[in-house]
């Protein structure tokens, strides 16, 4: 039992530990309020990419959409979710990580691009670690 004593969280943490969470913290709430943001913009633009190319058959015949307007749907939801981080990244970076969910399942049915449903994967982790870190600076971020 010494060594779940051992593994307890101390009582008080040292200036440089918080200061580090608060770095990493604000590091990923930028980093989910820009890219949602910008890859939402460009489902209108489709200046990097084409993004129909990443949608699977089965959304299009679930949501009776053309391809290029359930991206403009998808730009939408991926603005007001990047808004979220930067509003209340506690909620947003749960928003940000369900709809990473989605895309990587998107992905997956596609049959391809397992490439990218793996890096969306990394991507879901960093979006739970913004939550967690998000509720111990929430009484520092206003």
């Amino acid at each position: 039992m010494a060594s779940a004593s051992a593994s307890a969280v101390p009582a008080q943490r040292s200036s440089s530990t918080m200061a580090a969470d608060r770095q990493a913290f604000l590091l990923l709430r930028t980093v989910f309020t820009v890219a949602p943001i910008l890859f939402g913009l460009d489902k209108f633009t489709n200046i990097l990419t084409h993004w129909t190319v990443y949608l699977a058959p089965q959304a299009t015949s679930v949501v009776p959409l053309t391809p290029q307007t359930f991206m403009y749907v998808v730009g939408v939801v991926e603005i007001i979710a990047g808004l979220i981080v930067a509003v209340r990244p506690k909620y947003g970076s749960l928003v940000v990580a369900v709809w990473l969910a989605g895309i990587i399942i998107n992905l997956l049915l596609l049959g391809s691009f397992y490439d990218v449903a793996l890096r969306d994967f990394g991507l879901l982790v960093g979006a739970l670690a913004l939550n967690r870190l998000s509720v111990g600076t929430a009484r520092t971020t206003a």
